[in-house]
Order: C-alpha cells, then structure tokens, then sequence
C-alpha cells in the first residue's frame, strides 16, 4: 500500500511529504499532533487549492492547537512558523465542545480562500487530555502516555482526511 503523501509546490516546482518524512524532522515526541497536522494538510490544501498542490509559501495557518507535532508538522511542509505565517491563537479555542475537542481547530488560508477545520468526534480519547495535563506524571504515566500519543497517530493514520476533520467554515 502507497503511503499518502501531503504535496505542494516551491516555486511551481513538486515537493511531497509522507507521514515518516515528518517524524524524521520532528522526531518521536508528539506522533499524535504531527497525524493531526497531517490530517489538516490533507483535508485543507485541496478545499484551499482546487487546481493542485498549493504552493507552500503563500499557506497561512492559524490555530487553537498547541502541541510541537502539529506546528513542527506545519513547519515542514509549509515554512509557515519560520516566514510568520503560522500562529497559535487561543480564540480559536471551541470552549462549547468541551475538553476534548475545544482546541482542535485549524483556520488555513490560500491565495484569498479561507478554510476553518475542527475535530470531529472521537477521535481523541480523554484519558489523553486528562494524562498529557497532568504535570506530575510518574514514569507509569509517562509510558502511558507515549502509547497513547503513538495508538492515536497509529488510528488516525488509518483514515481518510474527511472522517476526520470536518470543514466547520469555508470563505472563497
């Protein structure tokens, strides 16, 4: 089976990232935020660029979510955080969703066209959000939590974009 690939342009010119090409830029911190960053790229970019791969310096990136993997993520593919067209916005929270799904959302925008994406439900398990807030985990937790981190990229992974991030608001 073909790994997916997350495609852009530089200069008109191909470039394609896969899951692994991230991680290795990342590292095996966060494989959980770099699967939703993946996810968001592969759910946005064709909403945002219906003729083909966008070109990666013209993406902006506005988002609730905090973690390093989606931002490293983002960084890779996009150049966004290093260019000051990546910000982590704390209004974007979704505070009526509750704990869970409250910082998932993700407002890319491409040559005029804006698209606002959050999480859809059950994707995220609460004992993630409850263990990755706790700050004095033991090292029982620690590994706890690295399995979840792992299991979560491990599931959405597994899915097409759309079962996972749903559009939430679209300007064109």
């Amino acid at each position: 089976m073909n790994e997916a690939k997350i495609e852009v342009l530089e200069d008109g010119k191909p470039l394609a990232y896969g899951f692994a090409d991230i991680m290795h830029y990342h590292g095996y911190g966060f494989p959980g935020g770099v699967a939703h960053a993946f996810k968001v790229m592969g759910r946005a970019f064709p909403l945002l660029s219906v003729d083909g791969p966008p070109e990666r310096r013209e993406i902006s990136i506005r988002t609730a979510f905090r973690g390093p993997g989606g931002r490293d993520a983002f960084e890779m593919v996009t150049r966004a955080l290093t260019e000051g067209r990546y910000s982590v916005d704390p209004s974007l929270d979704r505070t009526e969703r509750g704990d869970i799904l409250a910082r998932y959302v993700f407002e890319l925008s491409y040559r005029g066209r804006t698209v606002t994406l959050q999480l859809r439900d059950g994707h995220v398990r609460e004992e993630f959000i409850t263990l990755g807030r706790k700050t004095d985990r033991t090292p029982a937790e620690e590994e706890r939590l690295a399995w979840l981190k792992q299991e979560m990229a491990d599931r959405l992974l597994a899915l097409p974009p759309e079962a996972v991030y749903e559009e939430a608001t679209a300007r064109f």
